[in-house]
């Protein structure tokens, strides 16, 4: 699975960028040449092509058996899932979807459900989630992206950014590598990503998910890896105007 938006949109943690030093940025491809690059790596691959040349791609080419790639389209929200959930039978009975709905499906209605009528933060709903998977969610009409991955990191999610500083996501490690050169990184287990708010873990959502540099002999970061710390404590602001918009929740660093 692929998903590319552009940093207006994506709007990428910085530190994904912060192996650029010493090194050039042409290393990263633009989005017309990872769209490229996919189309002839993934010949079977089916594209969504969004507004300003943001798009998703999905492929059952390489598929793990045992973490099968569904994608569905449902109120102009799109949803990759790959993986598989073990409490699918209790999760159609709570959002009402019939016995034929997939791990996608639920996936859309529970976005939907939060960020229409829900009073609680996406990472309690994150938490009701029993089995291996990672996903990538876009609502089209509230131009806003949801990443998430399961707290075992079982399914593989990495994430970087594109030449002009787009945010790249895919299940594949050697195709990001080779779109995003050193700017990119595994996306960091037990976490959830929205483009409004930033990344938070889902187990540990008052605690600062937290970017760590690596660097080499020289002292030049090469690598950035994301990892809770537990010695930084996080607190919500509440929302402001009408619950419906979940997404307006905003999560600050405390003392």
């Amino acid at each position: 699975m692929l998903a590319v938006f552009e940093q207006s949109i994506g709007r990428p943690p910085p530190e994904l960028s912060l192996p650029q030093a010493g090194i050039q940025k042409k290393e990263a491809k633009t989005r017309e040449e990872i769209a490229e690059s996919f189309k002839t790596w993934k010949q079977d691959s089916t594209f969504y092509h969004l507004f300003n040349g943001n798009f998703m791609a999905f492929s059952h080419g390489n598929e793990n058996p045992l973490q099968p790639r569904s994608i569905v389209v449902m109120d102009d929200v799109f949803c990759i899932f790959s993986g598989a959930l073990d409490n699918t039978f209790d999760l159609r009975k709570h959002y009402g979807l019939s016995r034929q709905a997939t791990e996608a499906m639920i996936m859309v209605e529970a976005y939907k459900v939060l960020r229409d009528r829900a009073p609680y933060p996406p990472d309690q709903v994150i938490k009701e989630l029993e089995g291996k998977f990672a996903f990538i969610l876009f609502d089209s009409k509230a131009s806003t992206l949801f990443l998430a991955r399961d707290r075992d990191g079982c399914v593989p999610l990495h994430w970087g950014t594109a030449a002009d500083g787009s945010l790249v996501c895919s299940d594949d490690s050697e195709f990001i590598q080779a779109s995003c050169g050193k700017f990119y990184t595994p996306f960091p287990p037990g976490c959830i990503f929205i483009s409004d708010t930033g990344l938070i873990s889902f187990d540990h959502p008052l605690h600062k998910v937290k970017a760590i540099a690596r660097e080499d002999d020289e002292g030049n970061i090469n690598a950035v890896i994301f990892q809770v710390d537990l010695y930084t404590k996080l607190h919500s602001i509440p929302r402001r105007g009408s619950a419906a918009n979940w997404a307006g929740a905003t999560v600050v660093e405390g003392d």
